[in-house]
């Protein structure tokens, strides 16, 4: 599949690349990243191999990501209408200004306005509130939210790294009023991090919401890189960031990603990339990239088919913890059909269960 074969984004009709071009390597602001020209020659890679989904923030190499995406679309032959740019606010961009940063209505416009002027566009096309502020009650987000969508400030909405019951309410709450819904939900998902199984994304699939991955390859942790026997002498770059997720477990999802990229032809990090982009719910797995060579390995997951057996083996490899309930109810369909088949979802019968009439009262 190429990078130019698209899906609509959760229930909406909005239509994205299936791998969307993460930019918070653009810039060198943070001590690492990739220059001005090293994004730009990107992003003109990304673009010309059909994709067209562009995932940025405030927040990102302090504002710079957002000017590099801008300044690339008004020198270069883009038309900007054929970009989805989707941005994000929360971030406070002014140390001690209280308003700064959050999703209060006042600084939703606020990050709105500085986010257009750095993007040198009208409007955004889809605009995440990046993490979830508890101080702002749900309800102010969402209206503000909705009257950037009216003023055509904003084309859609979505969510990114909030809590499952606070999306849910934020969403019936703007179904019951007539508000612009949330439409994708951007959360951190990989073969490492598979807890957003337990409720995010059955919350998502249940509301209509897109799921888009970020950091499916945890940071690099899955791009091959890393093994048991270089862990100690080669530079994350990160630091411990990287490190701290160098466990036994990973060293385990490590060895399958080289199995199998080498059964398949192909490089690990694009076998990690292709599993998370067929996982239910997903729409469009965000990919970040600091050098055109690191894109290119990247889009190499569009072209990656797994077969059940390799989908087994990284499923098992990688099989989370979830919390409470979702281990609980996996007993469900035991007490529920008590050895029945449902829905193609077999059950064992249950052994608490009446057998005969004159067991059951």
């Amino acid at each position: 599949m190429s990078l130019d074969h698209y899906v609509t984004l959760g229930r909406s009709g909005l239509r994205v690349s299936q791998f969307c071009l993460g930019a918070m390597t653009f810039g060198e602001d943070w001590g690492w990243g990739s220059s001005v020209d090293d994004s730009e020659a990107i992003l003109t890679r990304f673009v010309d191999a059909g994709g067209n989904f562009i995932d940025t923030a405030n927040a990102y190499t302090k504002g710079h990501s957002e000017r590099i995406i801008g300044g690339y679309i008004r020198s270069r032959d883009v038309r900007r209408d054929q970009l989805v740019i989707a941005t994000k606010l929360f971030a406070n961009l002014y140390p001690s200004d209280p308003n700064g940063g959050g999703a209060n209505r006042k600084s939703v416009v606020a990050a709105c306005e500085q986010s257009l002027r750095r993007l040198q566009t009208d409007y955004i096309d889809l605009y995440w509130m990046h993490l979830w502020d508890r101080f702002t009650p749900i309800e102010e987000t969402m209206r503000a939210l909705d009257d950037l969508v009216a003023a055509g400030k904003v084309r859609y909405v979505g969510f990114s790294d909030t809590p499952a019951w606070k999306v849910a309410q934020a969403q019936v709450t703007a179904s019951f009023r007539g508000w612009a819904p949330l439409v994708a939900l951007q959360i951190e998902y990989s073969l490492i991090e598979r807890t957003v199984e337990g409720e995010l994304i059955p919350m998502a699939q249940e509301l209509g919401l897109g799921v888009t991955p970020w950091s499916p390859l945890r940071g690099g942790v899955l791009s091959g890189k890393y093994t048991r026997e270089n862990k100690d002498t080669v530079d994350p770059g990160r630091g411990e960031r990287v490190r701290m997720f160098l466990t036994e477990r990973t060293f385990g999802i490590i060895d399958e990603l080289i199995r199998i990229a080498g059964e398949l032809g192909t490089n690990p990090a694009a076998v990690a990339l292709a599993w998370v982009q067929s996982r239910p719910g997903v729409d469009a797995t965000i990919i970040g990239a600091r050098t055109l060579s690191q894109l290119e390995g990247n889009l190499a997951g569009l072209e990656v088919t797994l077969d059940e057996a390799q989908i087994v083996a990284l499923d098992d490899a990688s099989t989370p913890t979830h919390s409470f309930p979702t281990p609980f109810l996996q007993m469900a369909p035991t007490i529920m059909h008590a050895g029945a088949t449902v829905a193609g979802v077999p059950s064992e019968p249950w052994p608490m269960a009446p057998n005969t009439d004159e067991e059951r009262y």
